[in-house]
């Protein structure tokens, strides 16, 4: 479970909720221009651009959740079971482990346009990072400052879909959550009667008839809809605040969603990156706190990836 939105205001921000049951001892990790990362299908990444953003460590692997680079390219992993499905390496294609996607697309590319074109190349291999650590069933949010991508590997291969609403969450597929999203355009529609509704009604009214659940399908009608209500005409600190307070909207305390083991999956973290800045902030389940990481925190142009400690 979790959700990615990008935001634009005066100025592009991007942002999600991670929604799970337990942790990855996750740390923020900016990894430098000149980091090498060691690619499992031969195709090394050593020269690359910038990248900030929330991973769980395996070695000196960041295995990134979430990140964007210094060009202000966004991406965002999300949970797909039952859907996503990776394939055999493919001798025509650019054959990337899906734990890789996210630096390889965002060390390449400065923007929508450039993902677009070398995904075309790509092909997402079945490889697991280790026997300790197996593959997550995924798909992706890319964002810059104009347009989204929605990536999905399936069956049929990799299916890339442009992504006007600027939200992901989970299953279904994302053809069928726009589909869903069709059900509700009446609300979209709705205003506040100006006379309140009489005495009968509280202000609210026109988002009557919102999903208020935790089913993915719930949290992106919700998300969609909490988003375009938001201002446009703000930057800076009081943008990223209506981001976090979009992706609240949209939050999961504990106890309100099970696992079939019967543990509680929760949001663990939310994030929002300030792309013209450079700031990444964060808060945690147990730390409302705002907590900043940026760019000027390390030499972009060294060779070793700089962790965080202070989650």
């Amino acid at each position: 479970m979790c959700t990615a939105i990008s935001y634009n205001a005066v100025g592009h921000y991007f942002g999600r909720n991670l929604d799970l049951e337990r942790g990855y001892n996750e740390r923020v990790v900016i990894t430098p221009r000149n980091y090498n990362f060691k690619m499992r299908c031969g195709e090394r990444l050593q020269k690359h651009y910038a990248l900030i953003g929330m991973a769980a460590l395996a070695g000196e692997f960041p295995l990134y959740f979430e990140a964007a680079n210094e060009k202000g390219l966004c991406m965002a992993g999300l949970n797909f079971p039952n859907n996503a499905v990776y394939h055999p390496e493919d001798s025509e294609k650019i054959n990337i482990a899906p734990f890789e996607f996210i630096p390889y697309i965002l060390g390449r590319c400065k923007d929508v346009a450039e993902a677009e074109k070398l995904l075309t190349k790509i092909n997402l291999v079945d490889i697991n990072y280790s026997d300790e650590l197996k593959l997550s069933p995924l798909h992706w949010l890319i964002s810059d400052g104009e347009n989204s991508l929605t990536v999905e590997s399936v069956k049929a291969g990799l299916r890339v879909y442009k992504n006007t609403v600027g939200v992901l969450t989970n299953n279904p597929p994302f053809l069928k959550q726009l589909e869903n999203l069709e059900k509700y355009t009446n609300i979209f529609l709705q205003k506040q009667p100006s006379n309140n509704g009489g005495e009968d009604y509280s202000l609210g009214l026109e988002s009557q008839g919102l999903p208020g659940g935790f089913l993915s399908q719930d949290r992106f009608v919700r998300a969609v809809f909490v988003k375009q209500k938001a201002p446009t005409d703000i930057s800076g600190d009081e943008a990223v605040n209506q981001l976090f307070h979009i992706l609240g909207s949209v939050a999961m305390p504990k106890g309100c969603v099970l696992t079939p083991m019967g543990q509680s999956e929760y949001t663990r973290y939310t994030c929002c990156m300030d792309t013209e800045k450079w700031h990444y902030y964060y808060t945690t389940y147990d730390n409302c706190q705002r907590i900043k990481a940026s760019f000027d925190d390390c030499d972009l142009s060294g060779e070793k990836i700089y962790i965080y400690e202070n989650n």
